[in-house]
């Protein structure tokens, strides 16, 4: 009886509206042993470490005000990712709308084509050295070149986030920034080192945008993404994805960058990675392969596997192997333990 004459007092006290909204904490711990060729093991993670806030708040009438607010963090020394170098909120700081109109966000997150592309990337876009989306298939684009040093590659500041609602298998996305300077290093580019292309603190020359188009139809799924960064290389993406089973998922990925604005000489860059998941009872199983192919640069060629046993819906153990080969060929591992909460 004092339970429920508690929870009646709390109703009162907070009101309807209290009812109507809700707010989540969630985050990943990711921890383990890396080893590389030539270097002594040590203690890395496969996926970042992250601490989360969202929030939606029902406004009637189909309307949702929401937000989400993204830390970062090194779990073996239990500091902010990068030395506090980063921003606080490094992985997502946005609040917006979201009705039958589709998703409006203002701040800072994944670029369109970033977002879109981890469903068809064969490890879904982590971090770990043993993928493919930062190193291979974006060829080392970065989307923010002129943030502060280290920052995340693949967000924008300083945006305007829109997803739209899925239509007979087809979503837009886009996402613009503004031209605001964020604190960022010289860049020499086209330049010299006593006058470069774009001086500490520059503003974009550009204003950066970011646009994917995904379709959906039973078992396949395609995709068609292009980007413009604050100094005006464009990156062009296209995948494709088919569930071959209830249990196999083959997924291929082209990408073409273009540096034109920044450099000199040998301005493109192409990748493809093809691979697949799959999935029996406890057990994932992951193989990759991909090639990055800059103009004048010799090739990189990277083989990967990967094997993951869930301990539940949240936790799981993994197991990676990678050969990375350009100049000279070098081996990656990786062991660690994956939790989400």
């Amino acid at each position: 009886m004092k339970h429920k004459i508690l929870a009646l007092a709390l109703v009162g006290a907070f009101g309807v509206a209290h009812a109507q909204s809700s707010v989540v904490i969630y985050g990943t711990v990711d921890q383990g042993l890396t080893k590389r060729t030539d270097t002594t093991t040590s203690i890395g993670k496969r996926d970042n470490n992250k601490l989360g806030f969202k929030g939606v708040e029902d406004l009637g009438d189909g309307l949702k005000a929401t937000f989400q607010l993204e830390i970062r963090y090194d779990a073996d020394t239990g500091i902010v990712e990068g030395n506090g170098a980063r921003p606080l909120f490094q992985g997502e700081s946005r609040v917006g709308l979201q009705g039958n109109f589709g998703w409006v966000r203002v701040g800072r997150g994944l670029t369109a084509l970033m977002a879109s592309v981890d469903a068809f990337d064969p490890y879904s876009g982590l971090p770990t050295t043993e993928g493919f989306k930062a190193d291979v298939l974006v060829a080392g684009y970065t989307s923010d070149p002129l943030s502060v040093a280290g920052n995340s590659g693949n967000r924008f500041s300083n945006a305007i986030f829109y997803n739209s609602p899925e239509v007979a298998g087809f979503q837009l996305n886009t996402t613009i920034g503004t031209k605001e300077a964020n604190s960022g290093p010289a860049l020499i580019g086209r330049g010299t080192a006593a006058l470069p292309q774009y001086i500490a603190n520059a503003e974009a020359s550009a204003n950066p945008y970011s646009v994917s188009a995904t379709y959906k139809n039973g078992p396949g799924s395609l995709l068609f993404a292009t980007e413009r960064n604050a100094v005006e290389t464009k990156l062009v993406l296209v995948a494709a994805a088919l569930n071959a089973s209830d249990a196999l998922k083959l997924t291929a990925l082209y990408s073409r960058q273009d540096q034109d604005h920044t450099k000199l000489t040998n301005p493109k860059t192409k990748a493809w990675v093809v691979g697949s998941n799959y999935v029996v009872g406890a057990n994932k199983f992951i193989i990759g392969y991909g090639q990055k192919n800059p103009d004048g640069v010799v090739k990189t060629k990277e083989a990967s596997l990967g094997y993951e046993y869930s301990l539940s819906k949240r936790t799981y153990l993994y197991v990676d192997a990678s050969n990375k080969k350009a100049a000279t060929g070098i081996n990656y591992y990786n062991l660690g333990i994956h939790h989400n909460f």
